[in-house]
This record gives C-alpha cells, sequence and structure tokens, in this order.
C-alpha cells in the first residue's frame, strides 16, 4: 500500500477545506453619483459588524467607480461612504460565500453632511509624522486675501518679520520647496511668495530636522508649500474676490475637468496691491558728536497676473505624466519719500533735505513642469518619480531719485538706476522608494540643480548738467551655481518602534564675476550628509521622536551680490562675493502626548554652526554699510511647546512657544564678540463658533527683545483676527479679516558700538481684508474644489 500517496491526499484535502473556509466572501461592485451617473472614485467600502457596527475590513474604490472586497466573518453588513454624500447600507446574505455581484451602487449627495465634516475638519490644524509636521491651511480666518507669507506666520514654529524674511525655531537658513521643488517664486530675490494668496495652499510641511531624502540646504530645516490642485470627475472649481484696505483686491478663478484618462486644471487671477512702510533711521557718529535722521513712507506696489494651465494624464491605473506651465507678471510702482535732518550735537540743525525716488519695473516669471510617476501594481508605496522642473524670472527696473534742499547746507541731487535682472533654474529629480516588507522599506535618488544668473546694474549720478555712470556702483554680476545630490535611506517600521536613517553626498560647484571688474570667486566642494530618526509609541496617547541631521546653508545670491538700492544712501545693505558656506549639525528630541480633548508637544533641539553668516554694518561719514560675513561659530539649545485644546465643541485654542538660549564665539576685524543670550516668542490661536454659521478666530504673536551680533532687536506684540459666515449650505463664504488689528508690529533695531549708534524702524500697520467665495460642480468654498493631488 502507498502511504506516501495516501499522506499527500489527505494532506492536500486538508489545506483545500481550509482554503475554502478562509475565502469566505467576495463582493464585486460599482459606485457611481446618483445625479450625474459618474463613477466615485475613492469612495470607502467598508464591512462592519452588524451587532457593535465596529468594522471588520475595508476598501476603497479605485478611478472608474470599480471595488473588491473579501472577508471571512459572519454577522455584518456593508456600508459605502464618501465626503459630501450619503451613507449607502447593504445588507447581503450573510449564509452565502464565494463571489457576489453588487452590480451599480448609487449615492447620492449631502449638502448638510458635506458642511458637517467641512467643520469638524477645522478642528485638526497640524499632524505628526516621523520626521515632520503638516499644518492644514485653508482654516485660517484671519488670513483671507492674505500672501503665503502671512499664512505661514499663523503655522507654529515658524515666524515671518516684517520685511518678509522667514525664520524656523528663530533660524534663518530657511529652505523653502514648492510642491516639494524648488521654486523661483520661493527665492529671495523674486520677493514673489506674496503672489500665492491662502486660498491656492493645501498645507504648509514643516520639517524641522529633515531626512537624507531632502536637500541638505537650509541650516534650520525645509518648509514645503503644497498647493492644491482639484481631482473630482467633471467640471468643478471656485471663484474667489477679495478686497481690502489698504488697497489689496484680486479676483481668482479655479477650474477643474476630469475625464476617465485626463485632469485639466487652470487658476487665473489678477489683482492689485499696495504695500506701505512708515521708515525711521538714526546714525549717531559718536566721534565727531554728529547724527543723520531720515523718516518718511515706502511703498511697494504691484499688479499682478496669474494664469495656471496643466493636465494629468492617466497612461493606466499605475501610471501618471504631468505636464504644467505657468506664467505671472507683475508690474510694480514704487513710490517713497524720505525726509533727512543732519544735526550737530543733539539739537543744531546744519541741513534739512527731501528725497523722492520713482522706481518702475516689469517682473516676468515662467514655470513649466513634466512628471512621471509609476505606482507598482504590488504595492502603491512602491514608486519611482521622475520631475523635471524649470523656472525662469527676470526684473527690468529703473529708479529716479531727487534730492531737494528744504534749508541749511545744499544737499540738491539727481541719480539714476538701472537693473535688468534674469534668473534661470532647473531642476531635474529621480526619487524610488521600495517596501520589502511592511516593516522595511527604502528610498534612494538623485537630484541636478542648475541656477544660472545675471544681474547688469548701473547708477548714473548728475554732473555738469548730464548723468554720468558711476563706474565704482556699475557692474554686471554673474552667478552660476550647480548641485548635484545622491542619497540613500532605509526604514524600519514597527508597531511600536521604527528607525530611519539615510546618508546623502552633494557636490557644489560656485562661480561668481564682475564681468566689468573681472572679480571672481569659484567653489568646487562634496560634502556627506547623514540623518537618523527615530520614534517610539509607549500607546496610543504617548510616542517619543528624535533625529539627527547635517545641513547646509549655501549664501544665497543676494548674499554675494554686491550691489545695493540706494534709496536711503546713508543706510547701505550689499553683499559679499567671497562668503563661504556655514555648516549645521541638529539634533532633536519630541514627545507628544495626547490627554482627553488636548495633544502636547513638548521637544528639546541643539544646533551647532560653523562659518556662521552674520551681518556686520561698519560706519563711515554717517552712512552705514551692512554686509554678511563668516565670523566663528553659534550654539543653540532650546525647548519648544505645542498644544492644541478643545474644551468645548465651540471653542479651540491653539498654543506655540519656543525658547533658545544661543551661545556666540567669534571676531572680526580684531574685536571679539563671545557673547551669550537667549530669546523666545509665542502665539496663541483662538477659535470660536457662534450661532448661524458665524466663525472667529484670534490670534495673537509675541517675540521678545534679543540680542544680534553687535546691538539687539526689540520685543514685538501683535494680534490678527478673523469673522467668517457660510451662506447658501456652505456653498459660498464670507470672510472679514484684520492683521495687526492694534498696528502694534513694528520692527525696531539697535546697534550699539564704541564709535557709532545706529537705530531702525519700520511699521507697516494695519491691514483689513473682506472676501467672497464660491464654489461649483463638486466643488467647494474656499478650497478650488477642496480635493487633494493625489
Amino acid at each position: 500500500m502507498n502511504y506516501k500517496l495516501i499522506f499527500f491526499s489527505l494532506l492536500l484535502a486538508f489545506f483545500h477545506s481550509t482554503l475554502s473556509a478562509q475565502q469566505g466572501s467576495v463582493f464585486i461592485g460599482k459606485v457611481v453619483d446618483k445625479g450625474s451617473g459618474e463613477p466615485v472614485a475613492y469612495a470607502t467600502v467598508m464591512a462592519a459588524d452588524s451587532e457593535t457596527q465596529q468594522g471588520i475590513t475595508g476598501t476603497t474604490t479605485l478611478e472608474d467607480g470599480t471595488f473588491l472586497l473579501e472577508t471571512t466573518a459572519n454577522g455584518f453588513y456593508l456600508e459605502v461612504s464618501f465626503i459630501g454624500y450619503q451613507k449607502k447600507i447593504i445588507r447581503p446574505d450573510n449564509n452565502s460565500s464565494g463571489r457576489t455581484e453588487l452590480g451599480v451602487i448609487e449615492i447620492q449627495e449631502d449638502a448638510q453632511q458635506l458642511e458637517e465634516v467641512v467643520v469638524e475638519g477645522e478642528v485638526s490644524q497640524t499632524v505628526f509624522k516621523l520626521d515632520k509636521r503638516v499644518f492644514n491651511v485653508g482654516k485660517d480666518l484671519s488670513s483671507t486675501g492674505a500672501s503665503a507669507l502671512e499664512v505661514l506666520n499663523n503655522v507654529p514654529s515658524v515666524n515671518v518679520n516684517i520685511e518678509g524674511q522667514i525664520s524656523l525655531r528663530g533660524s534663518q537658513g530657511v529652505q523653502v520647496l514648492i510642491n516639494g521643488k524648488p521654486s523661483i517664486i520661493t527665492s529671495d530675490e523674486s520677493n514673489a511668495l506674496g503672489t500665492l494668496t491662502a486660498d491656492m495652499i493645501d498645507r504648509v510641511e514643516v520639517i524641522t530636522n529633515p531626512s537624507a531624502k531632502y536637500d541638505a540646504e537650509g541650516t534650520s530645516g525645509i518648509i514645503n508649500i503644497v498647493i492644491k490642485k482639484e481631482e473630482r470627475r467633471g467640471m468643478n472649481g471656485s471663484v474667489s474676490v477679495n478686497t481690502g484696505a489698504p488697497n489689496n483686491h484680486s479676483v481668482g478663478v479655479s477650474l477643474n475637468r476630469r475625464t476617465e484618462k485626463f485632469n485639466l486644471f487652470t487658476q487665473l487671477g489678477a489683482g492689485y496691491r499696495e504695500g506701505p512702510n512708515e521708515v525711521e533711521t538714526r546714525n549717531t557718529d559718536l566721534v565727531n558728536n554728529t547724527t543723520i535722521l531720515s523718516f518718511g513712507d515706502q511703498f511697494r506696489n504691484e499688479t499682478f497676473y496669474n494664469f495656471v494651465l496643466g493636465t494629468d494624464y492617466y497612461i493606466n491605473p499605475s501610471s501618471i505624466i504631468t505636464l504644467s506651465g505657468n506664467f505671472s507678471m507683475e508690474i510694480e510702482d514704487q513710490p517713497s519719500t524720505t525726509n533727512f535732518t543732519s544735526l550737530e550735537g543733539t539739537n543744531t540743525i546744519t541741513s534739512e533735505w527731501e528725497r523722492t525716488e520713482i522706481t518702475e519695473a516689469t517682473n516676468p516669471k515662467f514655470r513649466y513642469e513634466f512628471q512621471y510617476k509609476k505606482e507598482f501594481e504590488e504595492n502603491e508605496d512602491h514608486n519611482l518619480l521622475f520631475s523635471a522642473l524649470g523656472n525662469f524670472f527676470g526684473k527690468d527696473q529703473s529708479s529716479e531719485f531727487f534730492d531737494n534742499t528744504l534749508s541749511g547746507a545744499n544737499n540738491d541731487d539727481s541719480q539714476l538706476t538701472r537693473t535688468d535682472f534674469k534668473e534661470a533654474l532647473f531642476t531635474f529629480k529621480l526619487d524610488y522608494s521600495r517596501p520589502f516588507t511592511e516593516e522595511f522599506s527604502m528610498e534612494t535618488g538623485a537630484q541636478y540643480v542648475i541656477n544660472d544668473v545675471s544681474n547688469d546694474f548701473e547708477v548714473q549720478n548728475f554732473e555738469n548738467g548730464g548723468f554720468v555712470t558711476d563706474p565704482g556702483l556699475t557692474n554686471n554680476f554673474e552667478f552660476d551655481q550647480k548641485v548635484l545630490g545622491i542619497y540613500g535611506t532605509g526604514a524600519y517600521e514597527g508597531k511600536t518602534w521604527g528607525v530611519k536613517a539615510g546618508l546623502r553626498l552633494e557636490r557644489t560647484n560656485l562661480a561668481t564675476l564682475l564681468t566689468n571688474t573681472n572679480e571672481s570667486n569659484n567653489q568646487d566642494y562634496s560634502n556627506l550628509f547623514p540623518s537618523v530618526h527615530t520614534s517610539y509609541k509607549f500607546s496610543e496617547k504617548v510616542s517619543l521622536q528624535a533625529g539627527y541631521s547635517k545641513r547646509i546653508y549655501r549664501p544665497r545670491l543676494w548674499d554675494l551680490n554686491p550691489f545695493f538700492n540706494i534709496r536711503n544712501n546713508f543706510n547701505i545693505r550689499q553683499g559679499n562675493p567671497d562668503l563661504m558656506p556655514q555648516f549645521t549639525d541638529s539634533y532633536e528630541m519630541t514627545s507628544i502626548f495626547l490627554i482627553g480633548k488636548t495633544s502636547l508637544n513638548l521637544g528639546v533641539y541643539h544646533r551647532f554652526t560653523t562659518d556662521i553668516i552674520e551681518r556686520v554694518s561698519t560706519f563711515e561719514n554717517n552712512v552705514t554699510t551692512t554686509r554678511p560675513e563668516n565670523i566663528g561659530t553659534n550654539k543653540t539649545t532650546g525647548i519648544e511647546f505645542n498644544t492644541k485644546y478643545r474644551p468645548a465643541n465651540w471653542l479651540t485654542l491653539n498654543a506655540d512657544f519656543n525658547y533658545f538660549r544661543f551661545n556666540r564665539e567669534g571676531s572680526f576685524e580684531e574685536t571679539v564678540f563671545d557673547f551669550n543670550a537667549d530669546r523666545w516668542t509665542a502665539k496663541l490661536m483662538t477659535k470660536v463658533k457662534l450661532p448661524a454659521d458665524f466663525d472667529m478666530e484670534f490670534t495673537g504673536n509675541y517675540r521678545s527683545k534679543y540680542r544680534t551680533f553687535q546691538g539687539e532687536n526689540n520685543s514685538i506684540a501683535f494680534l490678527d483676527m478673523g469673522l467668517r459666515k457660510k451662506i447658501m449650505k456652505g456653498k459660498a463664504i464670507l470672510n472679514l479679516s484684520i492683521r495687526d488689528v492694534f498696528a502694534s508690529r513694528i520692527w525696531e533695531n539697535q546697534i550699539a558700538q564704541q564709535d557709532f549708534e545706529v537705530y531702525s524702524q519700520r511699521l507697516r500697520g494695519r491691514f483689513v481684508a473682506f472676501g467672497f467665495s464660491y464654489g461649483f460642480g463638486k466643488g467647494e468654498a474656499m478650497q478650488y474644489g477642496g480635493g487633494r493631488r493625489r
């Protein structure tokens, strides 16, 4: 008797019966919109226990609305749901097993439910991930009509000063990305972040300690601004109109058309804004006992136009090609009037004169992108992404300056300046991600960035009845930088513990040239940038994150460019072509607690920076010249605290506190500048739900006084507020916002040295904005359709 044959026959029978029992039920169907008959992609299909109503298993519909759900459970029902639709309950025959065709399942829109879901979504603004925090935008009432810079100022850990400089945890050197990639509009020289409005932004990702996957650029971290793009089927969109004082008017239209293979999207916008500034300076020569006072009003007025057109082409369910282009134009007008007074001693006026400026500029910008994404069938996290991004920014600017003597010594004068600026930025990026198991994964890729700039600058002085070029202030500055980066990371993520480690190699080639004088600065260097991140989950309510990374801050164009604006020729800022990069080792640890209705996030961090770049002021003939220099080292140790508390359904509180102490060591021109100092910032946001679909929000900000390399900056406290009213069942929204309610956001800086003192003050004042937004199709007001790009 063949016992082996009998044994294997019994074994096969056992496995067959076991597999048959495990197969259970398979449900197949298609979910469509009841009104239009269009498939509903990404709808949730869930099998839930009939007694406890808890979910057992689930899936989501594909692009064509189809789904397949498997379960081995008994005593369950099926629930089909999607944001903005009524839930659909299906009760199949639980006694049957095998394949069940459910056919076409129609779900119906529910405007009331949509409104409730959106309101609930307002409560959660910040999401914590392994190496970053995600701040959801579009929920801040005080951001109505605001620019991206003003939105960033509401993000935890981020501050934007009155001149638009961005800092993270009190440090500048932040790399700002758009949709994960460098962009002209985030560069210092373009000054174009203001052309992005709050209703164009989906979310802001704050990465205080980036992994090796990201650029090593940015000593204090990375801020990634993700722009909205709707992807619902059919024609969807929204219209927004904003007005404000000082004059700030804009209109925008967002349209999206989605078919089976294509997603066509476009945005059109136009507007006009005024940016007034009240400026006051005082330069005192302590040796000769003379002073130059200046005060006046400066404006940066812009008429702007923006046009975006792009499409996603779905080659198949796992492969997508994206082509997009953006053209925008700014027409600038910068009138200013500054009054000067020359003093001997404290009260003796020797001369008074008025300096007026007439500046006009046109700034065309182009942006185009090609992107290919391939998701492999066995796992959507196994993907390949290639992108090629091109940006161009130009500035054709001319200025006229006239000095008119009012009393005393003659200071009549006239000057002309001309700027022809061109920048091209190209970024090529390849990223590959692959999970090997549910716990182990890896990422690798490369990036090549080319930045090519030409700045032709000329100054003419009025002499002997005509304008003559000043050769000492006229030159053509060429800037050419190429950075090649290659990285690899590996990650383990278990149920309670995870770790991610990586290494990035970057090679930098920089060349600057002043063509008229043949002054050049060439730098060629390679660096390794390691990173390690880990997290441990003690329970569902307590977790701990820690990380280390090495960062670099490469001097930007305007750090290197020696030219300056002569709007105030007694207070000059210029670049330093000989600057070297600064490097930072960054360590941090963050704990996250969920206690009832409260989330607490407490973190400590330490940064050590070498060859730190400081802006150093020198003084001669009552003229202050400020330029960046590499001076010594800086050690910063800080603590950060964030919390969100919802004591009642109608009240939500968000608080952000950051304190750090730093140690500076360095010297300049035989003078030692070693000192210890500290500073702190605080932010409190209060959101109140009122009857009749009114919402109100208050955001208070405070920044302490702190010591600088040569002096100190004053403390600042200011309040923003907003009011929102939903109408037309949430399809339309009215917004009112007031930024800097008490006009208290005054920036002050004092430099106190042995032989001179400099005081400067700048005030922008109160801004009031009123906006109306309406969403059509499946779009929602204020969200350009409300969908996210996948």
